[in-house]
């Protein structure tokens, strides 16, 4: 039987419409706020990609195996490179090339190649589809589109704020009641030294990160499993408990990390980001985004009204460049999850009506001439954006109406010969039933 790869999804005319919808809203948000577009290619050099999402991201990039496979003499070696890649690890013998995990990176390797050509603060958007090898559920898939904003080339405060209000515009737009979750990876760093040294940030986020679908136990099971000590593990659960107020919050934080410098500028900066918004935007240190080149402010964007993982996030990376040999360009974006947005969107039927509109009038075949002549009738409704098409061939009524039906086309129109004679449609609201005779000249204004 035929079928698709597991986690990609074929999109019909009206999933499509509203996506686009979905797609319109964030990017006049981006270009009402100064963001310009980007592409870049589907897949990258596998070392572009590699070491860059942690040992966890790693895993789920779709590699690309090199062409020329097929010669004969290279069988034993591509069996012994295949033999590696099982293994986890890399051979360029079988695989030089990915699918890109996310966008973030290929901005990276795109700021780092013409740094020298670029305009900084240099604020981009791009919308492109991403591939993952993760494990399909509801709300992830493999194959899914990502809505990104960065600003490179700047430490300002301002740019995580305008990021903060960014997200509030487009879901607002969308109807959405989100909560916009911020934290700062220096407050986990300070955690981490709590503990005993930054050696212990990359555990720790990762564990933390999981702590919404695993639960505090098995949190606290992870860190053991990665050689914190009970008194290490107990530390980070005092942390994970904190709550209360935004402000009770940063003040319990406060206590806890005591005099640590690290610690301190990142309750600063969060505060500062805070201090722009009174709702929508609030604190959750239980946040980590378990990605290694975040440096500053973490976001993440989850629907209020429905089950749903988060739908938006991002952070600051000071020194992401730096990973392809260009250092001390900082930079800070977000992402939006526009196959999550689409759900949460269709649960709490958000989508606006309009968005269904296809065909606006069918013009029924009637003959050879009288097809003709509706042709030339709706080339010019055509010209003034009125959607119509003409039934491809002489058919029965009812076979033509079903068309109509299926297609959930408002209008029906009848040109025969006595009607070319009169200049006067008959035209049927398939709806109401309510059928008129109009003018040619008037069709425009009744359609439109």
């Amino acid at each position: 039987m035929v079928s698709i790869p597991q986690g990609t999804r074929d999109f019909s005319a009206d999933v499509v419409r509203k996506r686009n919808f979905i797609f319109s809203t964030i990017r006049q948000v981006f270009e009402i706020y100064g963001y310009e577009p980007l592409e870049t290619p589907a897949m990258e050099n596998l070392d572009t990609l590699m070491g860059k999402y942690g040992d966890e991201g790693d895993k789920l990039i779709f590699k690309i195996l090199n062409n020329g496979l097929d010669n004969p003499a290279k069988h034993e070696q591509a069996r012994n490179n295949f033999e590696q890649v099982l293994a986890g690890k890399n051979s360029s013998g079988i695989t030089e090339r990915a699918l890109r995990y996310d966008l973030t990176i290929p901005f990276a390797r795109y700021v780092a190649m013409n740094h020298g050509k670029l305009s900084f603060p240099f604020k981009r958007y791009q919308v492109q589809p991403v591939w993952r090898a993760d494990r399909p559920q509801r709300g992830r898939y493999r194959e899914f589109y990502q809505c990104d904003a960065d600003v490179v080339g700047s430490t300002s405060l301002m740019n995580e704020v305008e990021l903060a209000a960014m997200y509030r515009m487009v879901f607002l737009r969308l109807g959405i009641n989100v909560s916009i979750r911020i934290n700062n990876r220096k407050i986990l760093a300070a955690l981490a030294n709590l503990c005993g040294g930054h050696q212990y940030l990359t555990d720790i986020t990762v564990a933390i990160d999981k702590l919404d679908k695993i639960g505090m136990e098995k949190v606290k099971e992870e860190l053991a499993a990665k050689g914190l000590k009970e008194e290490q593990i107990s530390t980070i659960e005092k942390y994970l408990l904190i709550s209360g107020t935004d402000e009770e919050k940063i003040n319990q934080a406060e206590q806890l990390l005591g005099n640590d410098e690290e610690g301190k500028k990142g309750l600063e900066e969060m505060k500062y980001v805070l201090s722009f918004f009174t709702d929508s935007v609030e604190t959750d240190l239980t946040l980590a985004r378990g990605l290694n080149y975040y440096t500053g402010t973490i976001f993440e964007v989850k629907a209020r009204d429905v089950q749903m993982g988060s739908i938006g996030g991002g952070g600051r990376y000071d020194d992401l460049t730096g990973l392809f040999g260009v250092k001390g360009i900082p930079g800070v974006g977000i992402s939006f999850g526009v196959d999550r947005i689409y759900d949460v969107m269709e649960e709490l039927k958000l989508m606006p009506d309009h968005l269904a509109k296809g065909t606006r009038a069918l013009f029924f075949n009637m003959g050879e001439a009288e097809a003709a002549a509706a042709f030339r009738i709706m080339q010019d409704l055509r010209e003034k954006n009125i959607s119509a098409e003409l039934y491809h061939e002489k058919a029965k009524f009812d076979k033509q109406f079903k068309y109509a039906e299926r297609k959930n086309i408002a209008f029906a129109v009848f040109i025969g010969a006595d009607e070319i004679a009169t200049q006067t449609a008959v035209v049927k609201n398939l709806e109401s039933g309510l059928q008129e005779k109009v003018p040619f000249g008037d069709l425009e204004t009744y359609l439109g």
